[in-house]
């Protein structure tokens, strides 16, 4: 499974600390920890901590970029940010998100295309999170085609089912995991399938645990990629196993070491 380092957000005290004082050592310490502990993808997003967003986002990715080289996931709502981001880039990026809302799709898609980048799509659109399957299928199908149509390969098309907290919707849950499993029958090869984790476990009083168990489970079910905090060596462990038992990989008695000098 592709891990999608979530540390680097403007949410995070000690990251809007930095983008604001533009403290260059803080985000590139929590950039080469995200690698060194497996993220293969680190997420971007400047959030709450700046005004100019856009010249926030040119001076994070130029930032994580003195340090490493790992792909980056350019995180925002906002077309001109993510924009910024692309620009910034050397090597393809991915672009982190758009919805099935029809212009938000085509501008996001036109910048995909633009800058030779990975699309992202929530199963959502403008009229918000769909209550059944069969409607996050259709806005996956029309965010699929979208891209699709541009010439964007499925390779680099990335469908999200979207992860709702358990506290306050418990029965999204078992559809979010049914959800991953059909987006899979989309297209040939199918689109890769993505969620941000740590959504599930808002409001809970032990959240490592419903993140780990909700990793697994999601594992079982066909994910390919997670936006998760790959600090969290439980969680890393237990995604490591769940791979182990789904045959990914060769079982040896230190296949959590192994695992970690593969990447």
């Amino acid at each position: 499974m592709i891990v999608i380092g979530e540390r680097i957000n403007g949410m995070f005290k000690a990251v809007r600390k930095g983008i604001q004082e533009k403290d260059k050592k803080i985000i590139q310490d929590i950039a080469r920890k995200e690698v060194e502990c497996g993220a293969r993808i680190l997420d971007v997003n400047v959030g709450p901590a700046a005004a100019d967003e856009v010249a926030a986002m040119q001076w994070l990715v130029e930032t994580i970029q003195e340090v490493t080289d790992t792909t980056l996931s350019i995180d925002s709502a906002k077309p001109p940010v993510i924009e910024a981001g692309l620009k910034a880039c050397k090597k393809k990026a991915l672009i982190n998100s758009t919805t099935g809302e029809q212009a938000k799709l085509e501008t996001l898609v036109g910048l995909a295309k633009k800058y030779n980048a990975g699309l992202l799509g929530l199963c959502m659109d403008e009229k918000g999170i769909p209550d059944s399957i069969q409607a996050r299928l259709e806005i996956g199908l029309r965010i699929l085609a979208c891209a699709m149509e541009a010439g964007i390969s499925t390779d680099d098309i990335h469908l999200d089912p979207v992860v709702l907290p358990v506290k306050f919707g418990q029965s999204q849950t078992p559809m979010m995991f049914q959800t991953i499993r059909e987006l899979k029958t989309l297209s040939d090869p199918a689109p890769k399938i993505v969620c941000g984790l740590s959504n599930v476990s808002q409001g809970c009083l032990d959240r490592p645990m419903v993140n780990r168990i909700t990793l697994v489970m999601a594992l079982a079910s066909g994910l390919d990629e997670a936006i998760v905090d790959p600090m969290d060596k439980n969680l890393m462990d237990a995604m490591i196993t769940a791979e182990l038992l789904l045959n990914k990989f060769i079982y040896c008695d230190s296949y959590l070491t192994a695992y970690m000098k593969a990447l």
